[in-house]
């Protein structure tokens, strides 16, 4: 395994780990998670908000 994999590896483990934290101690809720992907929905399909479009979730 090369030093770019095993360093990319690592870097995945520590994320993966940080997002657990933040969950467990609520940094990272249901409701933030819901906001965000409205978010990142309104941001890639603008153009179906523009023709009247909604892009609310749930």
């Amino acid at each position: 395994m090369s030093r770019y994999r095993i360093g990319s590896f690592l870097f995945l483990i520590y994320i993966l780990v940080g997002l657990y934290v933040a969950w467990i101690y609520d940094y990272i809720t249901p409701a933030l998670l819901k906001n965000v992907a409205e978010a990142l929905l309104a941001t890639f399909l603008w153009f179906v908000i523009l023709l009247g479009g909604d892009l609310h979730v749930g």
